[in-house]
């Protein structure tokens, strides 16, 4: 099993491009399954998560071919896919392949909205709490699905197609948000998403669906209109870029010192945690190619930091802001509104020398004058991620284990960061 190997003190200068979005790839990919069309995307990232969907897709019989490398292409850039789902050969999710990702049991959505039934496992993924699928399921039915549970299977039926109707969430739910907008666009009459969610990668999905001729008007915004229409045909679409990716490398330039450009990085998508980096003493530009964060040795200022959805600070980026946090000049407070069970990474930036408390959803962490490295282990996607920013300005050796968590949300990770002046390898094996 790979691992990660860092030693720290090493300042980062250059520039680090920043990826296609994996939370809006994931989607955007199921939302092929609406259409017997072709849809092409722009800048996928190449991510676990994203081969992993491939899998699930080519099991209900998609179609997926993946562009060649152009000349004078960089090594950095997004790849395009071509999705076709001409013919849906099988409306079932199995299990042994649902189960390594929660995203994929969004398929349910476009499924049953096209073909009129799906049976698709209950989901797995990160142990980041129960993320339990209700809402969504209830969206479903709000459309006119009828839901059973059978055998750790749900199984979705419309054999007259679904029905526009009034969807109210009673809590802000991403996965319910993209699911209802896909069922929706072929349904018949009008749908109303009250209480929807409001992150850019919703957005990004509306704006493909709309090219695929879908009727979508409000993605952005708590208030969601969809009027279903009979089919939807093929597009073009080019994934934004990765907003945790981004807030990621630029808390890595704040750990480590230094000077980075993101390049591609989009404030607008990420300014809450922008704003938290600027109140810890960072220096953060936006330019034409991106926005450059840089920090010339000054100490960090702590900070009192709570998660919420978009547009406030968002829980993929709340475990890198504690590893951050644990040499600021103070003590700081991270309280986790989101998910239960988030901080898995706590007893890992432990072992590494951190002064961290928890309290219920609230963390509160004592800034140190030093971390030490130490070998740690990953226990989910941005946990992991944080443990490597702790190491960049660990004194001595690293190793983070289990790595393939990383593997699914972040592209060429320790390849970026070395690019930059990190020592950082990928040990394999």
């Amino acid at each position: 099993m790979d691992r990660i190997r860092i030693v720290g003190g090493r300042p980062l200068n250059g520039t680090i491009p920043i990826s296609g979005a994996k939370n809006a790839t994931l989607p955007l990919m199921i939302a092929s399954l609406l259409t017997e069309d072709t849809l092409i995307l722009d800048n996928v990232p190449r991510l676990a998560d994203v081969i992993q969907l491939q899998r699930i897709l080519g099991n209900h019989g998609v179609d997926i071919m993946i562009a060649g490398k152009r000349a004078g292409e960089a090594v950095n850039n997004g790849r395009t896919v071509h999705i076709s789902a001409k013919s849906i050969v099988d409306t079932t999710a199995p299990y042994e392949l649902v189960s390594k990702m929660r995203a994929s049991f969004w398929v349910i959505a476009p499924l049953v909205a096209r073909m009129g039934e799906a049976k698709v496992s209950m989901p797995g993924g990160c142990a980041i709490g129960t993320r339990p699928v209700d809402l969504l399921l209830m969206a479903l039915e709000r459309l006119g699905a009828t839901i059973e549970i059978e055998g750790g299977y749900v199984i979705a039926r419309a054999p007259r197609g679904l029905r526009g109707a009034e969807i109210t969430f009673p809590k802000v739910t991403v996965g319910g948000t993209h699911t209802a907008m896909m069922a929706a666009s072929l349904a018949q009459g009008t749908t109303v998403i009250e209480n929807a969610a409001r992150e850019p990668e919703i957005g990004d999905v509306a704006d493909c669906l709309n090219k695929m001729g879908a009727r979508i008007s409000g993605a952005g915004t708590s208030r969601i209109v969809v009027e279903g229409v009979p089919r939807l045909h093929g597009a073009r679409h080019t994934v934004l870029p990765d907003r945790i990716e981004t807030g990621t490398y630029a808390m890595a330039v704040a750990m480590a010192g230094g000077d980075v450009l993101l390049q591609n990085g989009r404030p607008e998508l990420l300014q809450a945690a922008l704003d938290v980096l600027i109140e810890t003493g960072v220096s953060v530009t936006v330019t034409n190619e991106g926005i450059r964060v840089g920090r010339n040795g000054a100490g960090l200022a702590p900070v009192q930091v709570a998660t919420a959805p978009f547009p406030g600070f968002p829980t993929d980026l709340q475990a890198q802001l504690m590893a951050l946090m644990t040499r600021a000049r103070g003590v700081s407070r991270i309280t986790e509104t989101i998910f239960e069970n988030r901080f898995m990474h706590v007893q890992e930036l432990v072992r590494l020398g951190a002064h961290i408390h928890l309290d219920g959803e609230t963390a509160t962490i004592e800034g140190v004058d030093r971390l030490k490295g130490a070998p740690v282990m990953a226990t989910d996607l941005r946990a992991s991620v944080s443990l490597v920013i702790a190491a960049l300005a660990a004194e001595g050796e690293t190793i983070v284990n289990r790595v393939y968590h990383l593997d699914r949300g972040f592209e060429r990770l320790e390849e970026k960061l070395a690019a930059c002046g990190a020592a950082i390898e990928r040990i394999s094996g």
